[in-house]
């Protein structure tokens, strides 16, 4: 059976499943910064949570220099990929994070795929990422990506060359990037 991986700017629409996401399926810290909170999904937490990924409404020209998008599968929202302006004016770095459910079902490349796709509109050259050595799903998603891994100790950059916008990507009606295809092989995940 295939599925449809897209992308889908988080706005207030948005925000309430991707939280549902974050609370059902992750832990507070693989999905946001640490706040002076009670542990686990506690009602500040929440709060914390939308008030983080409200911060980067405005996109890359707004204040955080951040555009989160909801990552969705068959119209489900399961985690969220991010871009953000660094230093150098061609260069965007990234993040992502899916629900348990998610992972291991190559919904993360298809997401950095997708990505990858929205930063060549940007006129970026690059995409950046950083992990640990211990996150070999996170470094499997970045090499079938085309990035180039550089291990200094227990931390691991990675640089992908953007490239023109996927022809494998269509644009729906209402603006949504999406990317249909049968799914061949699984691959694990864990936030980047």
């Amino acid at each position: 059976m295939g599925i449809v991986v897209g992308l889908t700017p988080v706005d207030e629409r948005l925000l309430t499943p991707l939280l549902a996401v974050a609370v059902a399926e992750t832990k507070p810290d693989e999905v946001m910064p640490p706040v002076e909170a009670p542990p686990g999904w506690s009602q500040p937490r929440r709060d914390a949570f939308c008030e983080f990924y409200r911060s980067h409404y405005r996109g890359l020209n707004g204040p955080t220099r951040t555009l989160t998008y909801g990552i969705l599968c068959n119209s489900d929202v399961v985690g969220m990929i991010r871009m953000a302006r660094s230093d150098g004016p061609e260069t965007l770095e990234t993040g992502m994070w899916l629900g348990r459910s998610a992972r291991g079902r190559g919904i993360s490349v298809r997401a950095l795929r997708l990505l990858l796709d929205e930063a060549a509109r940007t006129g970026a050259r690059r995409v950046v990422a950083e992990t640990t050595a211990a996150n070999a799903a996170a470094i499997k998603v970045l090499r079938r990506c085309s990035a180039v891994l550089v291990f200094d100790g227990s931390q691991v950059h990675a640089e992908i060359p953007v490239r023109p916008a996927s022809s494998a990507a269509d644009t729906e009606s209402d603006g949504r990037r999406m990317w249909s295809r049968k799914l061949l092989h699984k691959t694990p995940f864990r936030a980047l």
